[in-house]
């Protein structure tokens, strides 16, 4: 970077002339208009602007971006950089909703925890996972209903004892 080196040097004691002052003026804003390296505060114009490169020294200002927008480097324009969109990350799964496609894994002994949204109480239903011993299969029919609990099934029909599930006893 260049130096400046003003052309009157000022003493104590001694008489300053408006002119030799004027000088001094002009030749420091010579120096700032001038001189690589020296980025004039009027460059900006508000919070969040960029400064940044559009050539080889040559300074410009990137305006401020939108908001959640992101500095992405693009090329093609001017500045080589660009405000966008925030790319949606497919690794991920949007807070309010989405579809999982493909097969998903969720590790952990309680991976799926459902609460009451409409009810905004401190309950929640867990759905917990042994650890395996070996690969399993649990089927959901293809029907409407409600899933049974191992406590919802009655020991006997009417009046007998007979195993429901092993002598396929219904009524």
């Amino acid at each position: 970077m260049a130096t400046l080196g003003p052309l009157n040097d000022f003493n104590a004691g001694t008489t300053i002339v408006a002119a030799d002052m004027n000088q001094n003026f002009a030749d420091i804003e010579t120096f700032v208009n001038t001189t690589p390296g020296v980025v004039q505060i009027d460059i900006v114009d508000a919070k969040g602007d960029i400064i940044v490169a559009s050539a080889a020294d040559t300074v410009t200002r990137l305006a401020v971006g939108s908001n959640t927008y992101v500095l992405t480097a693009d090329s093609t324009t001017g500045t080589g950089l660009v405000w966008s969109a925030a790319p949606a990350d497919a690794t991920k799964m949007p807070l309010a909703g989405g579809t999982f496609t493909g097969a998903v894994t969720f590790q952990g002994a309680s991976p799926i925890l459902l609460t009451g949204v409409s009810t905004g109480n401190a309950y929640e239903t867990t759905i917990t996972v042994t650890d395996p011993s070996a690969d399993r299969v649990l089927t959901l029919p293809d029907a409407t209903g409600t899933v049974a609990l191992i406590t919802d099934i009655p020991a006997s029909v009417n009046g007998t004892s007979d195993n429901i599930i092993s002598n396929q006893v219904f009524s």
